[in-house]
């Protein structure tokens, strides 16, 4: 623009001076892109040295939270922590924002939105998996733990990343691998016999207050958590002017509200206010009205193709007033106790200034489909099933005025409507300190009520001394209900970092075994003298009476671990088979492991921990190659008869089971 500018000066004749003042700009332009990322790097200084001092400032109050026994005083401290968590993540998300290399602009007009709700992400603080682990694997499963570091490391990376997550799909791979982990440890090294000495220790997404346990159904219901938060960051950032925007954005909060009811389901005591019951259907009824809301956003891009479509214009009301409804549902919900008590006071208003946004919305949608007037019988009796019957009204609803006039009235009476609506939605966005600094939210409320104030204008007339007609209440209709879509975590693959120590259907702290060997023994007239059966392990399903295996201290319900030094846990029957027959007068060598009692009967069950999953969860069994098994979502793991101790699987279909030679 300067350029131009400079080049229609009447003195532009001159080629020297011109290119002084060229040069000089271009050095300008310059000086200026070199000042550009000092000045961001300044920035994210300031935003570092506020984010520590905030952290700070958490410490001190978390341990007086802990020290204290005075009830006043931990109110007090509880509240100073909500508002430093939410500094904190104002603060996070502005960093986050200065350092993304891509700047979405809000569009203007009429494509601009009203702001989405997303859930900030439950914090934690660095966890030592090695000590634990490491003494529970050298003294429950006779391995040198140290020779497992390289695993340790492997988990204690992942779980470090899955704090800082990236508000994208790799963000939700991170969490879900780490979940998987979860799940192979929670079946191989957690149960009521033995777990290892772990404490896990998140804070509250909503108060920032510490909760902490040594169960690891809390560790893994946080990591579901932060799934939900995360796709509702990713749904709040989505560009909702376009339709691919809508679609995804609709995505993420049906997932989020996935999450949140998974969660629910299989929580009950939770230690911290967010992961409560009541906490958690709040959240899943907010993702849904969300969700509903992209879905309107997205007939209405549609609809604005043919704005003097009749039906069009029916439609979106229906389409505004389902939101209006579900938006009211979460007010309700957000003003309830105790979600109240720790719920942002600034929610609660946006749900307030949304249900009355949006059924503004669908008055003026019904009175522009009533100013595009139609003698079609057929059309006008679609538009009867649009208004909700009244006390005063017929029970299948209002009938409509088929005359203009009679139309126009009707439709100043739901652009009345739409403006009182918009009117105190501006006033609830007054009385909230925290929604006053949201100018795109005043932005969209002011729009939409100067469209209803313009339109109301053209149908104002000066002869119009009474207003006897009332506008009817619009009845509530989607075309698209919201699908609350639960995560499939069960269905990853993964690998279990942990499976050097073998298949969890045996090895593990559910049972108990004892290592016998190494034995030599080498073929007799009658083979081996024993059966096997199964796979990884192979199990001797039977001795004969004064062969050579029983000869060599073999016992029946052994599991076989070892052959001439080799570790064979995960070998198939086929295998083991094949290198016993491959033997010949030097005999081989063989290890097994001989499963011991219980050290608690297994009827009177698991004692359960404090946080308590429901009864609908799935057993736990080892991944096979062939074919996927489900994982138990959150639950502690019951096993199948195969899996109980001195207890022999059911009888092999395998044809190639026979008995050693």
């Amino acid at each position: 623009m300067i350029l131009e500018e400079r080049s229609d000066d009447p003195g532009a004749g001159e080629d020297s001076a011109r290119l002084q003042d060229d040069s000089s700009i271009r050095k300008g332009c310059d000086s200026l892109n070199r000042n550009q990322p000092s000045q961001l790097q300044s920035h994210r200084a300031r935003l570092h040295q506020q984010i520590s001092k905030e952290l700070r400032m958490r410490t001190g109050a978390e341990n007086l939270y802990r020290a204290t026994s005075n009830t006043w005083v931990r109110e007090t401290v509880a509240l100073e922590l909500s508002y430093v968590n939410s500094n904190l993540q104002l603060l996070k998300e502005e960093l986050a924002e200065l350092s993304s290399s891509v700047d979405v602009d809000q569009p203007e007009g009429e494509s601009v939105t009203i702001p989405m709700i997303p859930l900030g992400l439950k914090e934690t603080k660095e966890l030592d998996w090695a000590t634990p682990l490491k003494e529970l694997i050298s003294e429950h499963f006779g391995e040198d733990g140290a020779s497992y570091e390289t695993e340790i490391q492997e988990l204690e990376d992942l779980r470090q990343a899955t704090r800082t997550p990236s508000r994208d799909e790799v963000g939700l791979d991170l969490l879900a691998a780490y979940y998987s982990q979860l799940c192979f440890l929670d079946a191989r090294f957690f149960s009521p016999a033995r777990s290892p000495r772990l404490l896990f220790h998140w804070y509250d997404s909503l108060t920032g207050v510490p909760a902490q346990q040594r169960a690891l159904a809390f560790e893994k219901g946080s990591v579901l958590f932060n799934i939900g938060a995360l796709h509702t960051q990713i749904g709040a950032r989505q560009d909702c002017s376009c339709t691919e925007g809508t679609s995804h954005a609709t995505e993420a909060f049906q997932r989020a509200a996935g999450a949140f009811r998974l969660l629910r389901e299989n929580f009950s005591h939770a230690p911290s206010p967010d992961m409560s019951a009541a906490s958690l259907s709040m959240l899943e009824q907010l993702m849904v009205a969300q969700a509903q809301e992209c879905i309107f956003r997205g007939f209405l891009l549609t609809a604005s193709d043919t704005p003097d479509n009749c039906l069009a214009q029916l439609q979106l009301a229906q389409e505004a007033a389902q939101v209006a409804a579900e938006y009211g549902l979460v007010h309700r919900a957000m003003a309830q106790p105790p979600v109240q008590d720790y719920l942002p006071a600034s929610w609660t208003n946006l749900a307030h200034v949304k249900a009355e946004h949006f059924c503004a919305l669908a008055h003026y949608h019904a009175a522009m489909a009533l100013c595009e007037g139609s003698s079609d019988k057929e059309e006008l009796s679609r538009r009867e099933h649009v208004f909700q019957p009244s006390t005063t009204c017929e029970p299948q609803g209002p009938t409509l005025p088929q005359h203009p006039e009679e139309r126009r009235k009707l439709a100043k009476a739901h652009l009345k409507r739409a403006i009182l609506g918009q009117e105190e939605a501006l006033r609830l966005h007054t009385l909230c300190r925290v929604l006053r600094t949201v100018d795109l939210l005043q932005v969209v409320v002011t729009q939409a009520l100067r469209r209803s104030l313009a339109k109301y204008s053209e149908l104002e007339r000066e002869d119009d001394f009474f207003e006897a007609v009332e506008a009817p209440d619009i009845l509530p209709k989607t075309h698209q209900a919201p699908e609350v879509r639960v995560p499939s975590l069960s269905q990853m693959k993964a690998t279990d970092f942990f499976h050097r120590l073998g298949p969890l259907s045996v090895f593990s702290t559910k049972n108990r075994w004892r290592l016998v060997g190494p034995v030599h023994m080498t073929p007799g007239e009658g083979g081996f003298g024993f059966t096997l059966r199964g796979d990884s392990p192979v199990l001797i399903a039977a001795v004969a009476p004064g062969g050579q295996a029983e000869s060599a201290g073999l016992k029946e319900g052994d599991y076989i671990v070892s052959v001439n030094g080799r570790p064979c846990k995960r070998w198939k029957h086929v295998e083991v088979v094949a290198q016993l027959r491959g033997v010949g007068e030097e005999g081989v060598s063989l290890q097994v492991v001989s499963m011991l009692p219980s050290p608690e009967p297994r009827s009177t069950g698991p004692r359960r921990p404090a946080l308590l999953w429901s009864q609908r969860e799935c057993g736990f069994e080892t991944p096979l190659a062939a074919r996927a098994r489900p994982w138990p979502i959150l639950g502690w793991s019951r096993k199948t008869k195969q899996s109980k101790t001195g207890s022999h699987p059911d009888p092999c279909t395998n044809r190639n089971c026979v008995t050693c030679p």
